[in-house]
């Protein structure tokens, strides 16, 4: 039946269009011989609970600080949709923060972030985040975040949001301190998993941590590119470990050649430690940036997960009440 339908449209078709159809089917039935299939692994959309694309007051509460998360796009190894379920779901469980969430960038006003106590920007607009071609918010938005910070508006600069504006973005790169700039030779350490360094136990979301902490299935950015003029507070360091970059630890993504004892010893802050989370003082603003917080199964680490609450609640107040996971507190407490 299927056939004689075939040939009943083969015979109606011309010399011209009998090309088109043999190429088209060829192109459907039979596989390019000879070719790879490569295949990026791209993860899954999965929406959190609430998602606006145009932005709404959130419930109003006496205690509970509003939090907007701008988000929508990421580098392709991102679960991004992912990341902000669970960090949306970790969020509302302090009873601390009241979440919503954004997927446009593009529709942002200063009015629409006025209403919110922090702005938490999971955001990246590259395939991969060396790529030179950027999704960027436009102006409009762009300058709405940077005077809402300026005004006294709390920030929390989020993992791959870091490598916003690259090769250069000065306003962005005062703002957030500290940004990914691979032509700079900004470069991440091998290891997914490591120790992060609590160096400064004065600041509210520090207080209380240990002095070290595990993150796992993480990235460690290292060699950034830091602002001359930005008034930056390191909390958290990672060590980038040369012996790290050998081929036997490392992996196929970090070539034996590129990394000779050689070249590794003229990459900057190589054997060095390296600031994984940090605040920045922008304007009458607060800003909170943490390059760790790769993906959801990241965010169940007590670590990570402290850093990252209790940088949100600094954010959007200036104090830090959600208490430390059982596995971020000091030993001796």
């Amino acid at each position: 039946m299927l056939d004689s339908a075939i040939q009943r449209l083969v015979n109606k078709l011309t010399d011209h269009q009998h090309t088109f159809f043999f190429i088209l089917l060829c192109s459907c039935v039979f596989p390019v011989i000879g070719a790879e299939s490569v295949v990026i692994p791209v993860p899954d959309y999965r929406p959190p609970e609430t998602v606006q694309r145009v932005v709404v007051p959130a419930v109003p509460s006496d205690t509970a600080s509003r939090v907007l998360i701008v988000t929508g796009e990421s580098s392709y190894e991102h679960d991004w949709t992912g990341v902000n379920t669970r960090l949306r779901s970790l969020m509302l469980e302090t009873g601390e923060l009241d979440v919503r969430v954004i997927e446009d960038p593009r529709v942002l006003t200063l009015a629409m972030l006025n209403r919110y106590d922090a702005v938490f920007v999971n955001y990246l607009g590259r395939w991969n985040y060396t790529d030179a071609q950027e999704a960027r918010w436009g102006s409009v938005a762009e300058q709405a975040l940077f005077d809402y910070a300026k005004n006294g508006g709390g920030v929390v600069l989020y993992h791959a949001s870091l490598n916003m504006g690259s090769p250069g973005w000065p306003e962005f790169e005062q703002l957030a301190g500290g940004t990914m700039r691979p032509h700079q030779g900004s470069r991440r350490s091998p290891p997914d998993a490591f120790l992060v360094n609590i160096t400064d136990h004065e600041h509210p979301v520090t207080q209380g941590m240990r002095d070290y902490v595990w993150t796992m299935n993480d990235d460690m950015y290292t060699n950034m590119y830091w602002h001359p003029n930005a008034k930056i507070r390191v909390l958290a360091t990672a060590y980038d470990d040369p012996a790290l970059y050998s081929q036997t630890i490392a992996g196929p993504k970090y070539p034996a050649h590129l990394y000779t004892p050689e070249k590794l010893a003229a990459m900057q802050a190589m054997a060095a430690d390296n600031p994984q989370v940090w605040t920045v003082e922008y304007g009458k603003g607060r800003v909170f940036c943490i390059a760790l917080g790769h993906g959801p199964d990241t965010l169940l680490h007590d670590g990570v997960k402290s850093l990252i609450l209790r940088g949100t609640q600094w954010a959007a107040t200036g104090s830090v009440t959600i208490p430390l996971g059982a596995k971020a507190r000091a030993f001796n407490q």
